[in-house]
């Protein structure tokens, strides 16, 4: 069948996407192959980021020239990636459901715009602002007053034990700034799902005597499910590769595991931007190839996110159809 003109420009346009992006992630794995090839399987493994002496004669390993001394792992990143986003989605989804039920159902329809309107402009504040709002108001809070807080109630939890909790820079503050950031986004998304629940559902419910709380968590929050993990998936992405915020809240923790929720911590993507500077330094570009493999591991890691969330959201499509 002979295309028409608008169809292959669609085509094309439609195209220029996934073409980017296999474009980027082969640019990735053909720049970080000798660092692939130098760092091996253990890359993900150690803890130890030694970018050895900038200075001395470079030596050849697994036919590759690197610094003496030189050794690269990021365990400690891709730990305080992980956490942080896991502890940020903890916290946001709450806040987000409870958002976007209370301006879908208690807000009256002539406000509602003007509410949602204020929780989308939160989405649009550039992140630096988050970070300095960290700095000037959340750290001296959580040094002050709910680090010691936590740890005086929960201290019989190990993660939120220590007598220590820091100066307000670590893994929680990361992760209490990452929530405000991605709440927007799952709050908007469900709240729109929620108004496009059919009347029909919601007066059925009530006609059967349920309460309105019983509406909302039997008669409509099942039929939203599914754009409610695909909101939580989209944040999931924003937190794993937000960078200035973090990198302005999180301590910058090197070669050091976080041993409690306060401890200093450091992701993959603040970490390729702190790094960076010095790692042009290295005159045989090992260690900017290295971070090179750092950035396909976190693509890795956000391709592995998705996939999980879309077997996830086929395995409720499925369980609704057998019902």
């Amino acid at each position: 069948m002979k295309l028409k003109p608008f169809r292959l420009s669609v085509l094309g346009l439609s195209l220029l996407i996934p073409a980017a992006l296999c474009a980027v992630v082969l640019f990735l794995a053909i720049y970080s192959a000798p660092a692939v090839s130098f760092n091996g399987f253990g890359f993900v493994s150690r803890i130890t980021w030694d970018l050895g002496n900038l200075y001395g004669d470079p030596v050849t390993v697994r036919g590759v020239q690197v610094p003496p001394g030189a050794s690269y792992g990021i365990l400690v990143f891709v730990v305080g990636t992980l956490l942080s986003s896991f502890i940020a989605i903890l916290i946001a989804v709450p806040l987000s459901v409870g958002a976007a039920i209370f301006l879908a159902e208690s807000v009256p329809a002539k406000i509602r715009p003007i509410l949602s309107l204020l929780v989308e402009l939160v989405a649009v504040v550039p992140s630096v602002v988050f970070g300095l709002w960290g700095i000037a108001v959340l750290i001296p809070l959580m040094a002050g007053y709910i680090g010691p807080g936590l740890s005086h109630i929960l201290g019989f939890i190990p993660f939120f034990s220590g007598g220590n909790t820091g100066s307000g820079y670590g893994l929680l503050t990361t992760s209490i700034v990452l929530a405000l950031m991605i709440t927007p986004i799952i709050a908007t998304t469900l709240l729109d799902a929620l108004l496009q629940v059919p009347k029909e559902n919601r007066e059925s419910a009530f006609a059967l005597g349920a309460t309105h709380f019983e509406v909302v968590s039997k008669a409509m929050m099942p039929m939203v499910r599914t754009t409610l993990i695909g909101g939580i998936v989209l944040a999931l992405g924003r937190a794993l590769g937000e960078t200035m915020a973090v990198l302005m809240v999180s301590g910058g923790a090197i070669n050091i595991m976080p041993q409690n929720i306060y401890s200093p911590v450091s992701t993959i993507a603040s970490f390729i931007v702190s790094q960076l500077d010095s790692a042009e330094q290295d005159p045989t570009n090992m260690a900017v190839q290295s971070l090179a493999e750092i950035a396909l591991v976190l693509f890795i890691i956000t391709l592995a996110v998705n996939a999980a969330a879309k077997l996830l959201s086929s395995g409720v499509l499925n369980g609704r159809s057998k019902h």
